[in-house]
């Protein structure tokens, strides 16, 4: 086994899908029903990778549980936070809706003072004055607007309803989104922290051969080349030892962005990496489940809504619409001296002719509706999908945990003999050199698959919709 394969196997450490699979998992599902307009508050994936630092940094080491990480991702994340501000923009589109279906009602004070010339406008009359004025007049009023009777507005308020609470349950959402982003994050850490300290004792086993070849071939019990193979090893595991420190620290700012840590906050991880056994359910039961529970799901249902009322609202357009219109107020030379006055008038308007205008309008809103349709149809197709591979990966991967942690305790028994060997002068130390790389190879082995089978567990209770339940999943079932 020479030394470039021994060092592409320290990859086993990080693998290198984990970045890949936490962006996609990190994707709000709910806006795939939507196609977000450009000045949209809405976030995207890379946005759980983010967060508001929640103050600044602290003299003192903070000791985080998975718990507590989880409930920082949930006040500081971006994702949460721009969520929160979809919402209130939501809320507030809803609000200008519902203004067109109410009255306007809109006070004036009117003060005059003019003065005319007779003469400049052609008005030349003997013995009369061409200079009239000034005179001035106050006018106190009130108007009134009122359309009584549009079905298009009324359709639009509806839809605005729709699409506000399509807000409020991917805001939901969001929290399942965050939850799975720093439950990942927490558990990546502690697998470079399980691959540093695996690392680090195949660094102290990598000297111990390096200082009893050395001192055997000083005695000439050796050749130079048990000393020269067993100083390669030792450099090749010092290198791992570095690879796998710096992916620590790197993944240390990760966790600590997406919770809103400052990143020059100290802190250690309270909690080990867990592992239970799994009992594989139902999968119709599951798929019944995450139906009913997952709010993506629910938003997309109302945001279909919300494109039936637009859908409608374009065939209204043909219909007349109502409007009223009045006035009162006190008009005079002066406040003292005003007379009130006041109009009123009712105003139908019927379309007569715009017709490509109605029906383009038509065309575009039931794409619009096609579209959200299909969507949701997707989505629920792609709960089942994210139901089943969760389950796939969870049966897979917690066999290679087993598998993985009989390897570790065969390679550690390989290394130990083969140290003993050559010790005792019967072979030379080729033997204990391939030991040890099959002992780092069966750490990180270990070490993913233990990874990959608590992800495995996050990524099942998200796609049911109870990510809020994450204890209960990566304790077992």
């Amino acid at each position: 086994m020479n030394l470039s394969k021994t060092v592409n196997k320290s990859s086993l450490f990080r693998p290198r899908w984990l970045s890949a699979m936490l962006l996609l998992a990190a994707a709000p599902l709910a806006a795939w029903g939507q196609s977000a307009p450009a000045n949209s508050t809405a976030p995207t994936p890379a946005s759980y990778q983010g967060s508001v630092a929640a103050g600044p940094a602290t003299a003192e080491t903070i000791s985080l549980t998975l718990d507590d990480a989880v409930q920082r991702g949930l006040r500081n994340n971006l994702g949460i936070l721009l969520s929160s501000t979809q919402t209130a923009n939501a809320r507030g589109e809803r609000l200008q809706e519902l203004q067109s279906l109410l009255p306007a009602v809109d006070g004036s004070i009117n003060e005059a003072l003019m003065q005319n010339d007779l003469a400049a406008q052609g008005l030349r009359i003997p013995h009369f004055p061409t200079i009239i004025g000034p005179f001035g007049y106050t006018d106190l009023r009130v108007n009134l607007s009122w359309t009584l009777v549009d079905l298009t507005s009324l359709r639009g308020y509806l839809a605005s309803r729709h699409n506000f609470r399509a807000t409020e349950l991917s805001a939901e959402d969001a929290r399942q989104m965050v939850i799975l982003t720093v439950g990942n994050a927490y558990l990546l850490v502690l697998a470079d922290q399980a691959a540093v300290e695996s690392a680090q004792a195949q660094v102290d086993t990598a000297k111990v051969s390096l200082d009893q070849a050395v001192a055997s071939h000083q005695a000439g019990t050796a050749p130079r080349l048990d000393e020269l193979r067993a100083r390669v090893d030792f450099q090749s595991q010092q290198q791992q030892l570095i690879v796998a420190t710096n992916q620590l620290a790197k993944d240390r700012l990760a966790l600590a962005r997406v919770i809103g840590l400052p990143l020059d906050q100290k802190f250690e991880l309270a909690d080990q990496a867990p592992y239970a056994a799994f009992d594989q359910p139902e999968i119709p039961a599951e798929i019944e489940k995450a139906l009913a529970n997952r709010k993506d799901r629910a938003a997309a249902a109302e945001q279909t809504a919300a494109a039936t009322e637009q859908r409608k609202a374009a065939t209204d357009e043909r219909l007349p619409t109502l409007k009223a219109t009045a006035d009162y107020g006190d008009i005079g030379v002066n406040v003292l001296t005003s007379h009130g006055t006041g109009n009123a008038a009712g105003t139908i308007t019927i379309p007569i002719f715009k017709e490509a205008q109605f029906r383009g309008d038509a065309k575009i809103a039931q794409a619009q509706l096609d579209n959200a349709r299909d969507q949701q149809a997707n989505l629920d197709a792609q709960i089942e999908a994210d139901i089943r591979n969760a389950l796939l990966d969870i049966a897979a991967s917690q066999k290679q945990v087993e598998v993985a942690r009989s390897n570790v305790e065969l390679a550690r028994e390989e290394l130990s003999e083969a140290q003993q060997r050559y010790a005792a002068g019967v072979s030379d130390n080729l033997a204990g050199s391939e030991a040890q790389q099959s002992l780092a190879l069966a750490n990180g082995q270990y070490i993913s698959s233990l990874y990959r089978h608590n992800v495995a567990k996050l990524n099942l209770a998200r796609s049911l919709g109870v990510a809020q339940n994450f204890k209960e999943y990566l304790g077992g079932k």
